[in-house]
């Protein structure tokens, strides 16, 4: 089973996180920012992944920081539980429905860290929080999975549908870009023999 456990602590938040990326979707999720939660928890469920997430971070400022360490641990557990990425699919796409929304993602797993964010929010926020933290959230787990990300939400009339379609594309993307492909056994998936 590909599991990993990462710790951070800072000033600004404390953070625990476990991953099983062979899991059914189990979940202990807990940011102290309801609508965060209820986004991490599509991750677990459709990406298939258990998490254990417990966060405490400084909300008397706001949620920035711990969104973004929150993103940040994420992509270091998904870098830390892949490893070499010997024998992984790599690249995967997903687009998801929510109503009114759309929202597409696809990833490469390719050790280079990219992210390309294309959204139509309705408005400035959503749940209490910025929408703007929801890409930033993602550029930190693409930069610390140092994966390549490209999301696009092109429409919706409902920044509640967007985001939870945009969650959950991503864990779709992630589940299939994680699977083993049983031709790859023991080899890269990479023309340079390295990823």
């Amino acid at each position: 089973m590909r599991k990993s456990s990462i710790t951070r602590k800072t000033n600004e938040t404390n953070i625990t996180l476990s991953i099983n990326l062979d899991g059914t979707g189990k979940y202990n999720i807990s940011t102290g920012i309801g609508f965060f939660d209820h986004m991490l928890t599509q991750i677990a469920v459709h990406g298939l992944i258990d998490l254990n997430l417990q966060a405490k971070g400084d909300l008397h400022i706001d949620a920035h920081h711990t969104i973004e360490d929150c993103g940040i641990v994420l992509g270091e557990a998904i870098g830390q539980t892949l490893g070499s990425k010997q024998g992984i699919r790599r690249m995967a796409e997903a687009s998801v429905p929510m109503d009114d929304a759309l929202a597409k993602v696809i990833l490469d797993l390719s050790g280079r860290a990219y992210s390309l964010i294309q959204t139509n929010w309705v408005s400035l926020d959503v749940g209490g929080i910025p929408t703007s933290l929801l890409e930033h959230f993602f550029e930190s787990v693409a930069i610390n999975a140092r994966m390549n990300l490209h999301i696009h939400v092109p429409y919706g009339k409902d920044n509640h549908h967007m985001a939870e379609a945009l969650f959950k594309a991503f864990a779709r993307a992630l589940d299939d870009a994680t699977q083993i492909d049983e031709r790859r056994i023991g080899t890269i998936p990479s023309s340079k023999g390295a990823i």
